[in-house]
């Protein structure tokens, strides 16, 4: 297995930075295309653990527009060529969180079949 084979890097790259253009500009529907769309897809909030497509997508309807953020220390490793995880720490205002993602190569692109996001102590 190779890792962060320079391909398959770029594509897992472009698809974490159109995903964070998403989240910032609250683009609901395209947040919800991001998600694999299969009951096994989770995501753990700092609020919420939501499992499966269904619950992740209404969720998503539901929330708010977040406010802009910085991310730092973003760290994108894959794993082969259908495999990746991204991790990376974002500040909005005085809020340090962290977030994280394992990305699955699906016959409908780069999906994220696991999602954690939560806040660090200030």
């Amino acid at each position: 297995m190779q890792i962060n084979d320079p391909v398959i890097l770029a594509e897992v790259e472009a698809v974490f930075a159109a995903y964070e253009r998403a989240l910032t500009s609250n683009d609901v529907t395209a947040l919800i295309d991001f998600f694999w769309q299969s009951p096994h897809a989770v995501r753990y909030g700092a609020t919420e653990n939501l499992y499966g497509w269904e619950q992740i997508a209404n969720f998503r309807k539901q929330r708010p527009a977040p406010a802009a953020r910085i991310l730092l220390n973003t760290v994108i490793t894959t794993y082969g060529t259908d495999y990746a995880n991204a991790s990376t720490e974002f500040k909005r205002g005085d809020i340090h969180g962290r977030q994280s993602q394992s990305w699955i190569r699906t016959a409908q692109g780069w999906k994220i079949a696991a999602a954690h996001v939560s806040f660090l102590n200030a």
